[in-house]
């Protein structure tokens, strides 16, 4: 069973193939995808985590700087082959 991530950015819908083992999660493939630097992501992540146990506040964290990035509607689907 293939995957794909299908996601919007700035407005217009993309369709991408995604691998769990290749990227840390869907949203930092949609943005590789688009060719974003993530670093500065990646390191306030690590530190969401380290401040607190809260996963609502992680999540949070991550679709608020996601959504600023200009991403709406990420999301994983399964292709039934």
């Amino acid at each position: 069973m293939a995957l794909k991530l299908k996601y919007s950015y700035q407005g217009e819908t993309k369709i991408i193939g995604y691998a769990n083992d290749k990227h840390h999660s869907m949203f930092e493939a949609a943005a590789i995808a688009e060719g974003l630097d993530i670093r500065r992501y990646q390191m306030l992540e690590q530190q969401v985590q380290a401040s607190t146990r809260d996963k609502q506040a992680h999540r949070d964290f991550r679709d608020n700087f996601f959504r600023d990035l200009g991403f709406d509607d990420v999301q994983v689907i399964r292709d039934e082959e």
